[in-house]
């Protein structure tokens, strides 16, 4: 455990200071977010900070900071290792320096990596959930037990997007509805499932890498495309085998006979008639509502989309295939004399075609990103002048990362940062009951640059120098960059 600064006391308690709540704890117990203890009077940080080892191919150990050696006047022995923010504790607000300013020497250039876990009111997490089923109308909120933590953003290709958080949800609400926002983002971030219930919409059981489970049915894939480009893909796999094909979709439903696909291959014109609005030739919208049914429609019937045959062009034994863009939900058919569809078992020649489409179809995940502003006192625990550091980053100077994992970076105004939580070491996050969420962020810069932006400079320290508790060394993940390796120093050597 890591050994914070003295602290005041009252009687048998200590008060600790990690944050606005200023909880008073007494001996053998912990604080309100369970992040920091009173261990025989001295407030200690109960998890093991955590550092990124580069030689360590799978899992992790905790050992001492000092390894069990004399410190020989080095800094950090090479670019393996790296130290995160990951319980390294926090100044929170920022009047004085972050928790670690950590030099290391880099091919030669001597850098440092400022880290603190800072406390975010300002946060929200933006949720991927790739499924072609309609999860709820843009704008609706999003509930769990009850209450509102966020709402249902723009639907992407194949995917709908939920935003959970924020700070009018965490601290413009009430006190319960702030709780619940803050235990939602944390599990959610951390990789734990939660159950969110969409007003006049779905329930949605999510887990960062995992297929979300949609009222209660586990999604398998994600659309190939929108009923058009469905369309283009596959039309020449169609042509000769088929008359027509309708590719259902809740966005754009396709017909490959009126296509810009089917009018190059040559297909002969079927007299088919949609149920919507036509956009483009073969492009219709709104065939139906939104819904869990074919291609994310309300459909259970595909043929409901269609109106009668034009005589004038269509035949008896005309053959249609309907297809969803998934290729879940299929159907062949044939006109009789009447010209009016009649299902028939889908011939083997078209089952390529339908497997085909679901090969194509990528696996259903749910993907979490958690998105912070880093400004107020957090830059302050890294440079007396804040608004050098938030230039430094917007100049490529220093590198931002999050336990060790690469951000995205907004542009504009402050330090507005994006990451993928499953790039990040397993319970990377935690909370503050004011209610905020608590998350690593680490600043990396020559050392050169870190003393020209005001930087604190008398609390640079070789790792080998730091405090000689425990610490948790873990191999970092094979899909991220090595952060000493991420563009800005290197692309100015």
């Amino acid at each position: 455990m890591l050994e914070a600064a003295p602290t005041p006391s009252a009687g048998d308690k200590i008060r600790c200071d990690a944050c606005p709540v200023l909880c008073y704890i007494r001996d053998g117990q912990t604080g309100a977010c369970d992040r920091y203890a009173n261990d025989g009077g001295k407030l200690t940080r109960v998890d093991p900070h955590v550092l990124l080892n580069r030689t360590l191919s799978q899992g992790g150990t905790v050992v001492p900071f000092a390894a069990g050696k004399e410190w020989d006047g080095k800094i950090l022995h090479g670019p393996e290792m790296f130290v995160t923010a990951i319980g390294a504790g926090t100044t929170y607000p920022d009047y004085k320096p972050a928790p670690f300013i950590v030099s290391a020497e880099v091919d030669g250039v001597d850098m440092v990596t400022v880290v603190t876990e800072g406390i975010f009111s300002y946060c929200g997490a933006k949720v991927k959930i790739d499924t072609d089923r309609h999860l709820g109308r843009e704008c609706a909120t999003v509930r769990r037990k009850g209450e509102a933590v966020g709402h249902v953003t723009t639907a992407e290709y194949g995917s709908q997007v939920l935003a959970v958080g924020g700070v009018s949800h965490l601290t413009g609400g009430s006190k319960h509805e702030g709780r619940v926002t803050c235990e939602t983002m944390l599990h959610l971030c951390n990789g734990e499932p939660v159950e969110l219930a969409i007003d006049d919409g779905a329930t949605v059981v999510v887990q960062a890498g995992q297929a979300p489970i949609v009222n209660g049915g586990r999604e398998e894939r994600m659309r190939v495309g929108c009923g058009s480009a469905t369309i283009g893909i596959f039309a020449r796999q169609w042509f000769g085998k088929i008359d027509d094909v309708v590719v259902v979709d809740d966005h754009i439903t396709g017909v490959l006979s009126e296509h810009q696909a089917g009018k190059f291959l040559g297909v002969k014109e079927t007299g088919i008639k949609i149920k919507g609005r036509r956009s483009t030739p073969g492009r219709y919208f709104k065939v139906a509502e939104p819904g869990t049914g074919w291609g994310g429609t309300n459909v259970s019937d595909p043929l409901s989309i269609i109106g009668p045959f034009d005589k004038a062009r269509a035949w008896p034994g005309l053959r249609l295939l309907m297809v969803s863009t998934t290729g879940e939900h299929f159907g062949y058919f044939e006109l009789d004399e009447a010209l009016q569809p009649v299902e028939r078992e889908l011939p083997a020649t078209l089952s390529e075609s339908v497997a085909r489409i679901k090969e194509n179809c990528e696996p259903s995940l749910s993907s979490v990103l958690f998105m912070a502003g880093a400004g107020g006192s957090l830059r302050a625990g890294v440079t007396e002048n804040p608004v050098r550091l938030t230039r430094s980053v917007k100049d490529s100077f220093t590198c931002v990362t999050s336990g060790g994992a690469p951000v995205y970076v907004w542009p504009g105004g402050g330090i507005t940062f994006m990451v993928d939580v499953t790039r990040m070491p397993e319970a990377s996050f935690g909370y503050v009951p004011t209610p905020a969420i608590v998350a690593p962020i680490e600043f990396t810069l020559r050392l050169s640059d870190y003393a020209a932006l005001g930087g604190h400079m008398n609390e640079v320290r070789p790792a080998a120098r730091l405090i000689d508790d425990e610490h948790r060394e873990i191999a970092p993940r094979s899909n991220n960059p090595w952060p000493f390796m991420m563009p800005g120093w290197r692309a100015r050597r």
